[in-house]
C-alpha cells in the first residue's frame, strides 16, 4: 500500500507547489528547472505525465523550447500513487488534463513527506478555472503564476485563446491552436468568434 511504503518519509517535510498559467508562459520550462536543480542535488526525483498528453512525445515531458525529461504515463492521477517508488520529488506536468480529483494524490504524497511540483493551466480557453485546479491551488504551500506574452498587443498574457471552433474541454494543442492573450485582447477576440 502506498502510505505504508513511504513512512520512511514521514520525518521529512512534504509540501506542494504548482507552476500555473496560460499557455506558452513557460510553465513547464519552470518544471524542468526545479527537477533539473533536484537532480543536481542528489534527489530522487520521479516525473509523471498524462496519457492524453502526447502533443511532443508519448512518454517524455517536453517544453515549447524543446526541453525535455522521461517521464512515466499514467492514466488518472491515483495510478501515480501505484507507481511512486520512494521519491524525494514528484512531478506531474500537464495536471489540468486529469479528470480525477488531483489535490487528493497530491496530498496524499506531500503527507508522507515527498515534495511535490505541478505544472497546469489555471485557467481553461473559456476563461474559466480549469477542472480541480483551483483546488489544488487552494492546498499549495507555493504557487508560481506564470505569464506568456500576448500575441495581439505585447502585453501580459493570462489567457489560452483557441483559434478554432473546437468547444471540447480537453483539446490538445499549440501555436497554431491557440495564442496566449491579455484580459482585454482577449475578451475583444471571444466577441469576434
Amino acid at each position: 500500500m502506498f502510505l505504508e511504503s513511504h513512512l520512511n518519509h514521514s520525518m521529512k517535510s512534504g509540501s506542494i507547489e504548482v507552476i500555473c498559467g496560460s499557455m506558452f508562459s513557460g510553465k513547464t520550462e519552470e518544471l524542468l528547472r526545479r527537477l533539473k536543480r533536484a537532480n543536481y542535488a542528489k534527489l530522487k526525483v520521479e516525473i509523471f505525465k498524462p496519457i492524453i498528453d502526447t502533443r511532443y512525445d508519448n512518454s517524455k515531458v517536453v517544453s515549447h523550447n524543446d526541453n525535455f525529461i522521461n517521464s512515466t504515463v499514467v492514466r488518472d492521477s491515483y495510478e501515480i500513487l501505484e507507481k511512486v517508488d520512494n521519491p524525494d520529488v514528484v512531478a506531474i506536468d500537464e495536471a489540468q488534463f486529469f479528470t480525477d480529483d488531483i489535490s487528493i494524490t497530491c496530498n496524499k504524497l506531500a503527507n508522507t513527506g515527498i515534495r511535490v511540483i505541478v505544472s497546469a493551466l489555471d485557467m481553461d480557453f473559456l476563461g474559466r478555472p480549469f477542472g480541480y485546479i483551483p483546488k489544488l491551488l487552494a492546498i499549495s504551500e507555493h504557487v508560481t503564476k506564470t505569464h506568456a506574452i500576448c500575441i495581439d498587443c505585447g502585453n501580459i498574457a493570462n489567457h489560452s485563446f483557441r483559434m478554432s471552433d473546437n468547444k471540447e474541454l480537453f483539446s490538445l494543442g499549440e501555436k497554431n491552436n491557440y495564442k496566449p492573450l491579455c484580459r482585454r485582447c482577449y475578451n475583444k477576440s471571444i466577441k469576434h468568434a
